[in-house]
C-alpha cells in the first residue's frame, strides 16, 4: 500500500480521486492549496505526491521547485497542457512523471505504480554501484566520489544511475529521454546535454577533459572508469 498526497484545489476532482485511489488500496491524504500541501508533505513524508498545477495560492510549478529544494519524494504532475516543451520543462523542474487532464483514476494509478517501481529499483539490481571512485547507493539515493559526497538533484541522480547500470556501454540520448525522462525522443535531446553538463561539473570534469562521462559523437554517452 502506497501513502499518497493529493494536492488538488477542485473539490469534485479531489473527492473522486480520493475515493478511487483508496479503493485501489492506497492511503491518501489531500490538500486544497499549495502551502497546505507543502506542510503536509514535510510532516507526513508520503511515498508519492500528485500535484495539480492550478492552485489558488501558488503556481504548482513554484511548489514543485520548493518541494525539490527540501525533498526527493516522487511527484506526478497533473496538467492540462500536453505540449512536449511543457512536459520537458516540468520533468526538468523535478517532476517524476505527469498526467494530462482529463485522465481517469486507472490511468493515474498506473502512473503511480510505475513511478514507485522505478524508485524501488529493478528486481535483482545491485543497491550500490561502483565505477572507479564513484559509489552510487540506489536505496539511499546518495553518490560519493573518492569518498566525498556529491550533491545531485533527483534528475541528475537518475541520469547517473542509469549510466552506471550500463557502465562501459554507449547509451543513446533516445534511451536516456525514454528511460530517465519518460518522454518520447524528438528534438528534446538538448535537455540531456544540459543535464550532462551539470553532472560533469559536479564530478569535477568537462566535456573537453572527461574522466567518467565520455561523449561518443553522434551516438550518445558512456560512463566508464578513468584511465
Amino acid at each position: 500500500m502506497a501513502r499518497l498526497l493529493l494536492i488538488e484545489d477542485d473539490p469534485a476532482i479531489r473527492t473522486t480521486l480520493l475515493r478511487s485511489l483508496r479503493e485501489r488500496g492506497h492511503a491518501v491524504a489531500a490538500a486544497a492549496a499549495a502551502m497546505e500541501g507543502l506542510q503536509t508533505a514535510l510532516a507526513e513524508r508520503p511515498d508519492l505526491i500528485v500535484l495539480d498545477l492550478g492552485l489558488p495560492d501558488l503556481d504548482g510549478r513554484e511548489l514543485l521547485r520548493m518541494l525539490r529544494a527540501v525533498s526527493r519524494i516522487p511527484v506526478i504532475v497533473a496538467t492540462a497542457r500536453d505540449e512536449e516543451t511543457e512536459m520537458v520543462r516540468l520533468l526538468d523542474a523535478g517532476a517524476d512523471d505527469y498526467v494530462v487532464k482529463p485522465f481517469t483514476a486507472a490511468q493515474l494509478d498506473a502512473r503511480i505504480r510505475a513511478v514507485l517501481r522505478r524508485g524501488s529499483g529493478a528486481p535483482g539490481a545491485a543497491p550500490v554501484l561502483e565505477v572507479g571512485g564513484l559509489r552510487i547507493d540506489q536505496s539511499a539515493r546518495t553518490v560519493t566520489l573518492d569518498g566525498a559526497g556529491v550533491e545531485l538533484t533527483p534528475r541528475e541522480f537518475d541520469l547517473l544511475h542509469h549510466l552506471a547500470l550500463r557502465a562501459g556501454q554507449v547509451v543513446t540520448k533516445r534511451e536516456l529521454l525514454s528511460e530517465v525522462w519518460q518522454v518520447p525522443y524528438g528534438g528534446a535531446d538538448k535537455t540531456v546535454d544540459v543535464h550532462l553538463s551539470w553532472l560533469r561539473r559536479k564530478l569535477g570534469e568537462t566535456a573537453q577533459e572527461p574522466r567518467y562521462l565520455h561523449t561518443v559523437r553522434g551516438v550518445g554517452v558512456k560512463l566508464s572508469e578513468p584511465a
